[in-house]
Protein backbone atom coordinates (compact mmCIF):
# COMPACT_ATOMS: atom_id res chain seq x y z
CA UNK A 1 0.00 0.00 0.00
CA UNK A 2 2.00 2.99 1.30
CA UNK A 3 2.44 5.67 -1.38
CA UNK A 4 -0.10 3.91 -3.60
CA UNK A 5 -2.84 4.04 -0.94
CA UNK A 6 -2.12 7.73 -0.35
CA UNK A 7 -2.09 8.46 -4.09
CA UNK A 8 -5.45 6.67 -4.46
CA UNK A 9 -6.99 8.76 -1.67
CA UNK A 10 -5.55 11.96 -3.14
CA UNK A 11 -6.77 11.09 -6.65
CA UNK A 12 -10.27 10.86 -5.21
CA UNK A 13 -9.73 14.29 -3.61
CA UNK A 14 -8.27 15.75 -6.84
CA UNK A 15 -4.89 16.59 -5.28
CA UNK A 16 -2.63 13.69 -6.32
CA UNK A 17 -0.64 16.07 -8.52
CA UNK A 18 0.50 17.89 -5.35
CA UNK A 19 2.50 14.90 -4.05
CA UNK A 20 6.22 15.71 -4.01
CA UNK A 21 8.70 12.89 -4.64
CA UNK A 22 12.39 13.23 -3.86
CA UNK A 23 15.46 11.46 -5.21
CA UNK A 24 16.81 10.86 -1.70
CA UNK A 25 15.28 10.10 1.66
CA UNK A 26 13.07 12.63 3.39
CA UNK A 27 12.43 10.21 6.26
CA UNK A 28 13.61 12.52 9.05
CA UNK A 29 12.30 15.96 9.92
CA UNK A 30 15.64 17.49 8.97
CA UNK A 31 15.89 15.67 5.61
CA UNK A 32 12.30 16.55 4.72
CA UNK A 33 12.78 20.23 5.59
CA UNK A 34 15.86 20.43 3.34
CA UNK A 35 14.14 18.60 0.46
CA UNK A 36 11.00 20.74 0.70
CA UNK A 37 12.72 24.02 1.54
CA UNK A 38 10.74 24.74 4.70
CA UNK A 39 11.50 25.08 8.40
CA UNK A 40 11.82 21.80 10.37
CA UNK A 41 8.92 22.78 12.62
CA UNK A 42 6.62 22.94 9.55
CA UNK A 43 7.17 19.23 8.91
CA UNK A 44 4.15 17.26 10.11
CA UNK A 45 5.51 14.06 11.62
CA UNK A 46 3.17 11.19 12.42
CA UNK A 47 3.81 8.97 15.42
CA UNK A 48 2.19 5.53 15.70
CA UNK A 49 0.99 4.06 19.01
CA UNK A 50 -0.84 1.04 20.36
CA UNK A 51 -3.75 1.99 22.62
CA UNK A 52 -5.57 -1.08 23.92
CA UNK A 53 -4.84 -2.96 20.70
CA UNK A 54 -5.92 -0.09 18.45
CA UNK A 55 -3.54 1.70 16.11
CA UNK A 56 -3.50 5.40 17.00
CA UNK A 57 -1.58 7.93 14.94
CA UNK A 58 -0.76 11.41 16.18
CA UNK A 59 0.35 14.04 13.69
CA UNK A 60 2.45 16.79 15.26
CA UNK A 61 4.85 19.60 14.40
CA UNK A 62 8.44 18.72 13.60
CA UNK A 63 9.88 20.58 16.59
CA UNK A 64 7.92 18.83 19.36
CA UNK A 65 7.88 15.44 21.05
CA UNK A 66 5.22 13.48 22.87
CA UNK A 67 4.77 14.55 26.48
CA UNK A 68 4.30 11.38 28.50
CA UNK A 69 2.33 13.32 31.12
CA UNK A 70 -0.08 14.86 28.58
CA UNK A 71 -0.40 11.58 26.65
CA UNK A 72 -1.34 9.71 29.83
CA UNK A 73 -3.80 12.46 30.73
CA UNK A 74 -5.61 12.04 27.40
CA UNK A 75 -5.37 8.29 26.77
CA UNK A 76 -5.29 7.25 30.47
CA UNK A 77 -2.28 5.01 29.90
CA UNK A 78 1.43 5.22 29.27
CA UNK A 79 2.51 5.88 25.68
CA UNK A 80 3.41 2.69 23.83
CA UNK A 81 4.84 3.34 20.38
CA UNK A 82 4.50 0.62 17.78
CA UNK A 83 7.61 -1.53 17.42
CA UNK A 84 9.54 -1.19 14.20
CA UNK A 85 8.18 -4.44 12.79
CA UNK A 86 4.58 -3.41 13.61
CA UNK A 87 4.59 -0.01 11.92
CA UNK A 88 4.21 -1.06 8.26
CA UNK A 89 1.98 -3.98 9.19
CA UNK A 90 -0.51 -1.81 11.07
CA UNK A 91 -0.32 1.49 9.14
CA UNK A 92 0.61 0.27 5.63
CA UNK A 93 3.45 2.82 5.68
CA UNK A 94 7.16 2.30 6.37
CA UNK A 95 9.00 4.02 9.21
CA UNK A 96 9.96 7.44 7.86
CA UNK A 97 6.90 7.54 5.61
CA UNK A 98 4.13 7.19 8.18
CA UNK A 99 1.42 9.74 7.54
CA UNK A 100 -2.25 10.31 8.38
CA UNK A 101 -3.43 9.38 4.87
CA UNK A 102 -4.17 6.15 2.99
CA UNK A 103 -4.51 4.17 6.20
CA UNK A 104 -6.34 0.96 7.00
CA UNK A 105 -9.88 1.66 8.27
CA UNK A 106 -9.06 0.58 11.84
CA UNK A 107 -6.45 3.33 12.37
CA UNK A 108 -7.48 6.38 14.42
CA UNK A 109 -5.79 9.72 13.68
CA UNK A 110 -5.46 12.66 16.04
CA UNK A 111 -3.89 16.02 15.26
CA UNK A 112 -1.74 17.69 17.89
CA UNK A 113 -2.35 21.34 18.77
CA UNK A 114 1.30 22.08 17.88
CA UNK A 115 0.27 22.17 14.20
CA UNK A 116 -2.27 24.98 14.63
CA UNK A 117 0.41 27.69 14.64
CA UNK A 118 1.13 27.08 10.94
CA UNK A 119 -0.81 28.00 7.85
CA UNK A 120 0.73 25.13 5.89
CA UNK A 121 2.44 21.90 6.99
CA UNK A 122 4.23 19.09 5.16
CA UNK A 123 3.40 15.48 6.06
CA UNK A 124 4.87 12.44 4.32
CA UNK A 125 2.79 10.55 1.77
CA UNK A 126 3.42 6.94 2.71
CA UNK A 127 7.03 6.56 1.56
CA UNK A 128 10.44 7.69 2.81
CA UNK A 129 10.84 10.11 -0.10
CA UNK A 130 7.49 11.86 -0.47
CA UNK A 131 5.53 14.75 1.04
CA UNK A 132 2.64 17.10 0.38
CA UNK A 133 2.02 20.67 1.44
CA UNK A 134 -1.43 21.13 2.99
CA UNK A 135 -3.19 23.76 5.03
CA UNK A 136 -4.10 22.73 8.55
CA UNK A 137 -7.78 22.66 7.53
CA UNK A 138 -6.94 20.35 4.60
CA UNK A 139 -4.90 18.14 6.92
CA UNK A 140 -7.85 17.74 9.29
CA UNK A 141 -10.18 16.80 6.43
CA UNK A 142 -7.75 14.51 4.55
CA UNK A 143 -6.68 12.69 7.72
CA UNK A 144 -10.29 12.02 8.72
CA UNK A 145 -9.06 13.16 12.13
CA UNK A 146 -10.86 12.02 15.26
CA UNK A 147 -10.01 15.41 16.75
CA UNK A 148 -7.40 17.83 18.02
CA UNK A 149 -5.44 16.93 21.14
CA UNK A 150 -2.60 18.48 23.15
CA UNK A 151 -0.03 15.77 23.88
CA UNK A 152 3.23 17.47 22.86
CA UNK A 153 6.00 19.49 24.43
CA UNK A 154 9.05 21.25 22.97
CA UNK A 155 12.02 19.04 22.20
CA UNK A 156 14.91 19.59 24.60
Amino acid sequence: MSLESVRKQFEEEGIADRIMKFEKSSATVEEAAVDIGCKPEEICKTMAFDVDGKTVLIAMAGDVKVSNHKYKGFFHKKAKMLRGDEVAERTSHPIGGVCPFGLPADCVVYLDESLKRFEKVYPACGSINSAIGVTVDELEKLAHAAGWIDVSEPQA
